[in-house]
């Protein structure tokens, strides 16, 4: 078969096959799985290229195929080797999209097992939250109780205080009144001593004067 036998004004269809073929195969691969990403744009633009030559395509190969016979093998062949690399890239696409049926699957039981876990993280918080809330009033409470119990305690402390301050007065106070008792009862007495004195030295006056 000549070399350009398969050149359709100025566009060689299995060259632009090839093309084709190479883009999908060199294009990076996703991680962890069998999936290509192709730039869409120069795909499509290399399939619109395919598609509005191959018309004219097929019309000069029926020429060649009345001229050339071996041009009819050569076809066959490149025929088949297009349908094998078809299926090859359908069997290929239908493993991707198992895995990316497995992927789905995955992530849903990962998002399903997250949800979970926050679900329990949040319980957690909560509980311990409210754990720390009844320690907190509870020790509070504690703290009132203790505090009232060391007022009282102060109080009753103070009251003794006061007590025992006044108990001291008021045997301080009894000495004076008793000293003072006794100092009135001793002038009392004194006066009344030195009255009947007077009166005796009046009776003996009057009695010289007689």
């Amino acid at each position: 078969m000549p070399p350009d036998a398969t050149r359709i004004g100025g566009v060689d269809i299995q060259r632009e096959l090839n093309k084709l073929e190479e883009m999908i195969l060199d294009s990076p691969r996703i991680p962890l799985s069998r999936r290509t990403v192709v730039d869409e744009e120069i795909l499509l633009d290399q399939l619109d290229l395919v598609r509005l030559n191959l018309p004219a395509a097929f019309q000069e190969a029926t020429e060649i195929l009345i001229h050339k016979e071996e041009v009819i093998v050569e076809a066959e062949q490149i025929a088949q080797q297009i349908i094998a690399s078809a299926e090859q890239r359908a069997a290929q696409i239908l493993d991707e999209m198992d895995i990316v049926r497995i992927a789905e699957q995955e992530a849903q039981q990962i998002r399903q097992q997250v949800q979970r876990d926050c679900e329990m993280m949040q319980q957690q918080v909560l509980g311990d939250i409210d754990q720390m809330r009844r320690q907190a009033q509870q020790e509070l409470e504690e703290f009132q109780r203790q505090s009232i119990m060391d007022c009282e305690e102060i109080q009753r402390g103070a009251d003794e205080y006061a007590d025992r301050v006044l108990s001291d007065l008021e045997a301080q106070f009894g000495d004076m009144t008793r000293i003072v008792r006794n100092g009135r009862q001793q002038i009392q007495s004194d006066a009344a001593a030195k009255a009947a004195e007077l009166t005796n030295f009046a009776r003996r006056f009057q009695d010289r004067l007689r």
